[in-house]
């Protein structure tokens, strides 16, 4: 009877139902509070000066490495290092003229893109 259960649930030969079960349910149960702990810590952090210091830095921590990864990167990419200096440059005066992020890495990004595909 098992073994027909077993067929019949697709595992493969050697392998239990309880063993399968075993593996599977603590997976489930640690995944699923791996995706609760980010919001039940925010709500017991909220109003904090760790949770203020981090919504400052963050961002600029964030965008310094990616600039520093594109930068790295562009030494074999198609318009090499200067293409993305320029991109560079201009997405910073983009922030600093209009100081909105969206603007700045959608221009900088456009830039970079028609640095690479026509001039360089």
């Amino acid at each position: 009877m098992t073994e027909l259960l077993l067929a019949s649930a697709g595992l493969p030969e050697g392998v239990r139902l309880s063993t399968f079960l075993g593996v599977l349910v603590p997976v489930a149960i640690v995944t699923v509070a791996l995706r609760q702990i980010p919001f039940s810590a925010v709500r017991a952090l909220q109003g904090s000066s760790l949770m203020g210091l981090l919504s400052k830095t963050m961002p600029v921590g964030v965008m310094v490495v990616l600039v520093v990864y594109t930068l790295n990167s562009t030494r074999t990419a198609p318009g090499g290092l200067g293409a993305a200096l320029i991109a560079v440059a201009a997405t910073m005066a983009l922030h600093a003229w209009r100081r909105d992020a969206s603007l700045s890495i959608i221009g900088g990004t456009a830039i970079y893109m028609v640095l690479v595909n026509l001039v360089f």
